[in-house]
């Protein structure tokens, strides 16, 4: 009869980046401060989907988006990198897309750990300005080009003297350009400003090296005992 009171019970908190990396990021960050077994879900748009469309610390240099319309000049923060500082906390990061099956593994990972968890999930939106059929598909270029990073940090794995972070992305194989140019975000300042364009497409080819060779350099470091 009181069975119900026994089972484990599975809590999660499910919204947008505008949520997680603007609006509500003091809360997001309160949550994953305590030790508590609670489960963040945040849908990466990387822009303000619901409110038409905004520019939001998710968004990615170069993408054009309201108050972002001669392209955004900042790169995009990096929420999953602040989670990992805690030391605590479960963070995943997850494109359906590109490995439906790792995102299944994430998500098993993220219930089982017992404290805070954050899985962060690639999503396309038809403010990308792509057919939405093929928005699968996109996801996994957005990963074979290295700009979305399969990822999990696992604090557990610490505890057994292992390094806690895991890569599970492969090099980046493709061109960034033959990724953000099949999307109307990226294409329209190419077309309205190549020279910008061209200077952005850059500035965003440098992030994603600086910050793949960062996570490597993480990723490959021995733990003490």
């Amino acid at each position: 009869d009181n069975k119900e009171y026994l089972s484990k019970k599975s809590v999660w908190a499910i919204g947008g980046d505008g949520w997680a990396y603007d609006i509500g990021f003091g809360c997001i960050d309160h949550v994953m401060s305590q030790n508590q077994d609670v489960n963040l879900l945040v849908l990466d748009t990387e822009v303000y989907s619901n409110t038409g469309g905004q520019s939001s610390k998710a968004t990615p240099t170069g993408a054009v988006a309201q108050f972002a319309a001669n392209g955004k000049m900042s790169r995009k923060k990096d929420l999953g990198l602040m989670a990992m500082s805690y030391g605590n906390v479960y963070v995943g990061k997850v494109a359906l897309g590109a490995n439906d099956a790792h995102t299944v593994k994430v998500f098993e990972e993220a219930e089982a750990y017992e404290g805070p968890s954050i899985i962060i999930a690639y999503c396309h939106c038809i403010a990308h300005g792509i057919d939405m059929v093929k928005g699968l598909d996109q996801q996994k270029k957005a990963v074979e080009s290295g700009h979305w990073m399969l990822m999990r940090y696992n604090p557990d794995l610490a505890k057994e003297g292992k390094n806690p972070l895991i890569i599970d992305s492969k090099e980046p194989t493709l061109p960034l350009e033959d990724y953000i140019y099949n999307e109307v975000r990226y294409k329209s300042l190419k077309a309205a400003n190549p020279e910008e364009a061209a200077i952005l497409l850059k500035e965003e080819e440098k992030s994603i090296k600086d910050r793949w060779r960062f996570y490597r350099h993480m990723a490959d470091m021995k733990m003490e005992g």
